[in-house]
């Protein structure tokens, strides 16, 4: 870790940089973006938790969890969510021959579509190589294998992961050790999509005030209904944080506590 806070919210924490400070930062190492959804799986998942503790850069994909921290006391400079990161960081690295950017997720052609999007708005080819995997991708060792195969063979060391979340984080802790030349992994969710603009992402306006997740619900019901409801749990941690009675998973007393 640099020189900058890490700030605590219920079981993980959020690293308090700018996207200037972030950019600057990251040569090497994982990010994960912090959102609502993600707390409720790190409450369950011990496998996940143990990822996330592990993270170089943990930022905050959320609204929510930007004034959350801010009502603990524990401010973090901004908002830094995967679809603001990937592109900025693509652009910030346009005129750098040395960085090769491997795109994995989205259902087919997503990724190929914003290999060559980003690819012709940043005037080189960034992204060297594409994938869109099978819905029952991380439980096929036949497909794993090929994809490894094909980052090695095209020499990413960046990759950029759209599978979901815990599903994403999982694949990269898993499999990193396979990829000798990626010196930087990402897990962005559904970032893949709008690269290709398969999805809009909601109007400026809504982001900044935290409605992001209305225009979802609105556009994509099925696919974001239960997620949304699921946050709900998310503000009555908060709450208890916030008066000391948030009690962590129970399973983390038998985890070997990270560095905050």
């Amino acid at each position: 870790m640099g020189n900058w806070k890490r700030q605590k919210l219920c079981d993980v924490w959020v690293d308090s940089l700018s996207m200037d400070e972030l950019l600057g930062e990251l040569t090497t190492g994982l990010v994960l973006t912090l959102n609502p959804d993600h707390l409720h799986h790190l409450r369950r998942n011990p496998d996940f938790l143990r990822v996330y503790r592990s993270a170089d850069f943990i930022t905050s994909d959320s609204k929510y969890v930007y004034w959350s921290l801010g009502l603990l006391r524990r401010p973090i400079k901004e908002k830094i969510s995967g679809s603001d990161l990937v592109p900025q960081f693509l652009h910030h690295h346009r005129d750098q021959p040395d960085t090769r950017v491997f795109f994995l997720g989205g259902q087919a052609p997503v990724a190929e579509v914003a290999r060559e999007r980003v690819n012709q708005r940043e005037g080189r080819e960034i992204v060297v190589g594409a994938r869109s995997p099978s819905m029952n991708f991380v439980n096929n060792p036949d497909e794993i294998q090929s994809t490894i195969d094909q980052i090695n063979a095209c020499r990413a060391n960046v990759v950029i992961v759209g599978l979901g979340a815990p599903k994403q984080e999982l694949w990269i802790d898993q499999y990193r050790s396979d990829l000798p030349e990626v010196k930087i992994y990402m897990g962005v969710g559904a970032t893949i999509d709008y690269e290709a603009g398969m999805v809009h992402r909601a109007p400026p306006w809504m982001t900044r005030n935290g409605l992001e997740w209305v225009y979802r619900l609105a556009t994509e019901p099925k696919r974001y209904w239960r997620r949304y409801y699921r946050d709900l749990e998310f503000f009555w941690f908060v709450l208890l944080e916030a008066i000391g009675r948030y009690k962590p998973a129970e399973f983390l007393d038998n985890m070997k506590e990270g560095s905050a």
